[in-house]
């Protein structure tokens, strides 16, 4: 029988197989220990997962003009908030009391409210300017309330509103310690504030231009004032406890005058503070 391979040739084959073996062996232990896993110039791709954002297009801001905002309007102080209910108007002074959104207060020529500055009065209006212009307010007219206590109506009131006037009703008594006012005197005086000014003088006290308080200028001799123990050149502090520096202060207790039991005046004499103390029944 003849064979089909010869054993030579088979023996070669075995060979050849052997040797790729130990080569490929060779290359897998080189690329194990030396080369990249990627291999040379080699760059793993990892897998991307495409992005999809959403946009909202808006126009262009710079090419759309917007608006300017409105700022809210600051409400401007009207002439018609300011009712007049009270005058008291000389050469040198004028005072007048207002009522104010519901609020009273008394000014004093050169006093601002609401933007409205008092330059003056009359017998029935008082004169305002604010912004260069003028305005008028006339006084508020009710007979029960409220009166004109300015001085140039006294002057040209009837004879008999004089007479009137002039009598007075009332003393002040020397009781040592304190001196005893009749309550009736307090009560005339409120109701006529020009009798005032007939038997005292008060005038202004400032400093640097600004109001620091009141100083009496003159006592008629045997008033009621004279009586008080108050004298020419006293500087008037307070009145129980109420710093009398401003028209506001004073007008404050001129208007309760009325209601008060006893009273304590503080004022400056010269160099030095006294106290006056006074009963009222």
């Amino acid at each position: 029988m003849k064979q089909l391979f010869k054993p030579y040739i088979f023996k070669n084959i075995l060979m050849f197989l052997a040797l790729l073996f130990v080569i490929k062996l060779v290359w897998f232990l080189i690329a194990w220990l030396w080369l990249p896993s990627g291999g040379i110039e080699h760059v793993g791709q990892k897998s991307r997962k495409a992005l999809y954002y959403r946009v909202k297009l808006t126009p262009n801001e710079s090419a759309v003009p917007t608006k300017p905002k409105k700022e809210p309007q600051r409400q401007r102080g009207s002439i018609n908030d300011i009712v007049l209910l009270a005058i008291y108007d000389t050469k040198d002074i004028t005072v007048i009391t207002v009522k104010h959104k519901g609020k009273t207060k008394v000014i004093s020529r050169g006093d601002k409210i609401s933007g409205f500055i008092l330059e003056g009065a009359g017998i029935n209006i008082a004169r305002f300017t604010k912004n260069s212009k003028s305005y008028e307010v006339k006084l508020f007219k009710d007979k029960n309330k409220h009166q004109n206590i300015s001085k140039s109506t006294l002057q040209n009131a009837p004879s008999s509103t004089s007479n009137k006037v002039e009598k007075i009703v009332g003393e002040v008594v020397d009781a040592g310690d304190r001196k005893i006012i009749d309550r009736s005197l307090l009560e005339h005086y409120a109701e006529n504030m020009d009798d005032i000014y007939k038997n005292i003088g008060i005038g202004e006290l400032k400093q640097d231009g600004n109001l620091k308080g009141f100083q009496i200028t003159f006592v008629r001799k045997d008033s009621p004032f004279a009586k008080l123990g108050v004298q020419r050149g006293d500087i008037i502090k307070s009145i129980n406890g109420q710093e009398i520096n401003s028209y506001n202060a004073a007008f404050g207790v001129y208007k309760n005058i009325g209601s008060l039991d006893n009273m304590t005046l503080v004022i400056q004499r010269k160099n030095e503070e006294m106290e006056l103390e006074y009963e009222i029944n």
